[in-house]
Parts: structure tokens; sequence; C-alpha cells
């Protein structure tokens, strides 16, 4: 595992870190000891949700647009200690496929497949620089299967899965270790108008980082997660069937 030395000794990037689970893996890492970590945002300002939480010592607030490859490139430039980058900036639009406008479809690989590889891209070298680490891909159950009403965002996030699989065969001799995260429904406000179960932010966070701990290559972090990838193994078509109801 290429965080060899340790939680407490990695300097941490966290995208889309202002809100939901992105707030939570700052937090999740803050409390297993990280040595720093980078939050990043479009708005620096919505970032002052961490002014009041223990640790908050250790991050540096960032303004951050992952579309703005520019503006990743002068981060990377700035964040030259980071070894455990995290991709959680994400966006999630509704509509069937016969339904989603182009801009739609547009907005969301923007910024789910060509930001999140900006972003690897440009901190790969430092990363590599600096002996190593890893990067942590948010993904999604979605990236298995699809969700007839999520197109443009199973689409981008079917994606941005065969792009992170690709930078784990790039990266291996780099000693960078790419680990994908799929998780099911969580409570954020990305999905504050789908009524389903949902998993705590907090939760998932906690798992994520046990995961990498762990050396796990690709993280189930929840009940719902690990009971679809379970039936994903068995019979992917039955999945796709269920979920095509959905």
């Amino acid at each position: 595992m290429s965080i060899s030395k340790g939680i407490e000794q990695q300097v941490a990037l966290v995208t889309g870190a202002n809100r939901g689970l992105g707030k939570a893996m700052v937090e999740a890492l803050i409390n297993a000891g990280i040595k720093k970590v980078y939050a990043t945002a479009r708005d620096i300002d919505s970032l002052s949700v961490f002014q009041n939480i223990e640790g908050n010592d250790k991050v540096v607030f960032v303004a951050m647009d992952i579309t703005n490859h520019q503006r990743v490139e002068e981060v990377a430039a700035q964040a030259s200690d980071v070894t455990f980058l995290v991709n959680n900036a994400g966006v999630l639009d509704f509509g069937s496929i016969v339904e989603v406008s182009s801009e739609q479809l547009t907005r969301n690989m923007d910024v789910n497949f060509f930001g999140t590889l900006a972003v690897s891209k440009a901190f790969a070298p430092v990363i590599t620089a600096n002996g190593g680490g890893a990067m942590v891909n948010i993904l999604t159950l979605l990236s298995l299967t699809s969700m007839p009403g999520l197109a443009a965002y199973n689409a981008s996030k079917a994606a941005e899965w065969s792009m992170a699989l690709s930078m784990r065969a790039s990266l291996a001799e780099h000693n960078i270790d790419i680990h994908n995260v799929f998780p099911g429904a969580i409570n954020t406000d990305m999905l504050s108008d789908v009524d389903m179960p949902k998993a705590e932010p907090s939760q998932v966070a906690q798992a994520i980082i046990q995961g990498v701990i762990n050396g796990e290559e690709d993280i189930f972090p929840e009940a719902m997660s690990q009971e679809v990838y379970r039936n994903w193994c068995q019979d992917h078509k039955a999945v796709e069937k269920y979920f095509a109801q959905m």
C-alpha cells in the first residue's frame, strides 16, 4: 500500500469539500490524524463551514473550480506537498436519456469526467515527487449500472470509472494507488429530492478512509452498495433490470 507511512504523515487535498461527503471527508481525515488537508471549493467563502470544527488549524482553504484547468494547475503548484488526493467534486442532473439536454450532458461530463481527469493529471506528478501516495475517486453504484432518471450522471460516472482504471494502470509504477469508491445513496444536498434510504456522510467517509488503510482498490462503503455489488457479481443483468425500474 502506498500510504505506508500512515495517515498521520499524509497531506490530503479534497475537491468539493464545502458540503456533503466532501465536508465529511475533510472532518474524517482530521479525526484520523492527517498532517494537513487542502479543502477546495469553487467559492472559498463556502469553506467557512470548517471555522468552528476541532482541528481546523490543519485545513488550508483553496478556491478551485475543477472545470477551470488553468486554476487546477495553479493549485497543483501551490499544494506541492500533497500525497493523498480525494476526487469528490461532482454534479448530478435529473432526466432520462431522451429528456436530458445537451447542456446537462456537457455539464456532467465537464465536471465528473474531464474535471476529475484534469485534477488527477495535475496531481499525479506532485504525488510522484513526494514518493507516492493515493488517489481516491468518489464514484457511485451507477458507474456499474444505470438509473434511467439520471442518464447524464450515469454516463459521466461510468466514464469516470473507466478513466480511473486507466489511471491505476498508468500510475502503478509511480507508487500511486487508485481507490475507487462506489457508494449508494448518501444523505446529501445532491439527493435531497430522492426519497429512499440514505447513509450518513460521516459514516461513509470513515468507511472510505478505513478502506484506503486496508488497501482496498474498490470500496463499497455502506450496506446498500455492498448488497448491490454482491448481487451484481452474481448476476449483473438482474441488477440492470432492477435499477431500470427505478
